[in-house]
């Protein structure tokens, strides 16, 4: 996955929250680096989009790692309602070279 160093510091508070999040749930650092990838890759152009896309990229960074959360888990966890993780992560999982299940 493909993103600038800048987006790195220029989202420093959004990874911050998400590593937060991830220590609240438990998330291993497999989990974690997948999610900052994804989050970084997939950053959107208005500031209020991105707490959703953070948060879809823990479920999917979880989901990938081996370690799943619930949807609801990770929404309480990052303070975004469940149904931006349900319309984001699977795209983010077929990203990341998995292939999304069709349900």
């Amino acid at each position: 996955m493909y993103h600038r160093a800048s987006d790195r510091v220029e989202n420093e508070p959004w990874l911050a929250e998400l590593d937060r999040a991830a220590d609240d749930l438990d998330v291993g650092p497999d989990a974690r680096s997948t999610a900052v990838d994804l989050f970084l890759s997939h950053l959107p152009d208005e500031e209020r989009s991105k707490p959703a896309v953070a948060a879809a990229a823990l479920y999917t960074g979880a989901l990938v790692a081996g370690e799943e959360r619930s949807q609801a888990a990770v929404a309480d966890a990052m303070g975004v309602a469940r149904l931006s993780i349900q319309s984001r992560w699977k795209e983010l999982l077929a990203d990341a070279g998995f292939e999304p299940p069709t349900w």
